[in-house]
């Protein structure tokens, strides 16, 4: 084969290999087709636990019952985003990996942090709060619980499949780890004298103090919160990447233009009002 044509018959080969590539990786794309089946059904549905205030909660506005609070103010701007409407499905925090996976709920709103381990089943967007864990108690208790030592055989709840149930198993060895899938129901109980204490994220516990401020306060015993395990997401179907791609523009924008802030204050202020 004489040299000028090898060269055609090689640049013919690898233009078309070029073209095999980019049509894969539009293929590839378009197969994604989490936006549109959103689009196709007018209705974001998104699930959260509405019992972690001032991310999400129940108040009833006009006697009708509605869920509110950060996590669905930043829900209602993805739905906008995609020009849909906003549909909330509240359940327990504990099956809310799986109704995802299952395809009950299109996206997990619910103060959910991205832990590795969560990571192995679902994605998450980037994050749009950070968490740190203390450890609520009784008003009159306040004083009583100062280091680990002095939580040693004390009943202490955490929320069941959360973070705070990681560090009460890690960092109470020596208390009594009570787990409950509603943390309504464990701070009840706190508030009753059946647990001496609750581990619960600090935005949570000072919305606590603030709203009951006769009931509630914050111990001064220090809880580690560990580096995986401090940033709030939306979890996604590691399928739907251009879904998450959406959200992490909706989060970025909001961000930058610091209406996230605004928006944490707002949610606060709404559970105030509704207390």
């Amino acid at each position: 084969m004489k040299k000028s044509m090898f060269k055609k018959v090689i640049g013919i080969i690898g233009i078309t290999m070029v073209a095999g590539l980019v049509l894969a990786g539009c293929s590839s794309k378009s197969s994604d087709k989490s936006v549109t089946k959103i689009q196709n059904k007018k209705t974001l549905v998104v699930g959260t636990s509405a019992d972690y205030a001032p991310f999400e909660f129940p108040i009833v506005k006009n006697g009708s019952k509605q869920i509110v609070g950060y996590d669905m103010m930043l829900a209602k701007k993805i739905a906008d985003n995609l020009g849909v409407k906003l549909k909330i499905v509240n359940t327990e925090f504990p099956s809310l990996i799986s109704e995802l996976k299952n395809n009950k709920v299109d996206l997990v709103m619910a103060g959910m942090v991205s832990t590795a381990q969560r990571k192995k089943v679902v994605a998450f967007s980037k994050s749009y709060y950070t968490v740190y864990n203390v450890m609520l108690v009784q008003k009159d208790k306040a004083n009583d619980f100062n280091t680990i030592s002095s939580l040693a055989n004390k009943s202490i709840g955490a929320q069941q499949t959360t973070t705070q149930e990681s560090i009460g198993k890690s960092q109470l060895p020596k208390s009594n780890l009570v787990t409950e899938a509603s943390l309504t129901s464990l701070t009840t109980e706190l508030a009753n004298g059946k647990l001496s204490g609750v581990i619960v994220e600090k935005a949570i516990a000072d919305n606590y103090v603030k709203t009951y401020p006769d009931k509630y306060a914050i111990a001064k015993v220090k809880l580690t919160t560990p580096k995986d395990a401090r940033q709030i997401n939306v979890a996604v179907r590691k399928s739907d990447k251009a879904l998450k791609n959406r959200v992490n523009k909706v989060i970025t924008k909001l961000k930058k233009s610091g209406q996230l802030d605004k928006m944490f204050k707002k949610a606060e202020d709404l559970q105030a009002k509704y207390k």
